[in-house]
């Protein structure tokens, strides 16, 4: 069975996508924990994140490090990473830019335009 973020991937599902390569998909999280709260997804499905191929694991991280300059540059803060490894069966790193007032696990309500407008800040 496809985890929710191949559904993302094949377009079953709609995502607020901030980037997109041939190999990685990067997208808002719709349970975020601070605004601007981004899971950068490979396309291959894979539980965990250290079974990915050399390729993939190397695609994955040159995409998070382009997608958290990017965030530093539009937000002006420091982007935290986040690798649980148990949430999601496919493997994903969150980006955050930093807030002082973070609580870990605790999650905000944004609304639609809320979503479409940080998406649209953060779209590379």
């Amino acid at each position: 069975m496809s985890s929710i973020f191949s559904k993302i991937i094949a377009g079953e599902i709609p995502s607020y996508k901030i980037y997109e390569d041939d190999k990685v998909l990067a997208f808002l999280d719709i349970n975020p924990e601070v605004k601007g709260h981004t899971l950068v997804v490979p396309k291959v499905e894979v539980d965990k994140i250290y079974d990915l191929s050399e390729e993939d694991w190397v695609a994955l991280w040159a995409a998070v490090k382009k997608i958290s300059a990017h965030m530093e540059e539009i937000t002006g803060r420091r982007t935290l990473y986040k690798v649980i490894g148990t949430d999601v069966p496919h493997a994903h790193v969150h980006l955050m830019p930093y807030d002082e007032t973070w609580e870990h696990g605790k999650t905000l309500s944004l609304t639609e335009d809320e979503f479409n407008a940080i998406r649209e800040k953060l779209a590379m």
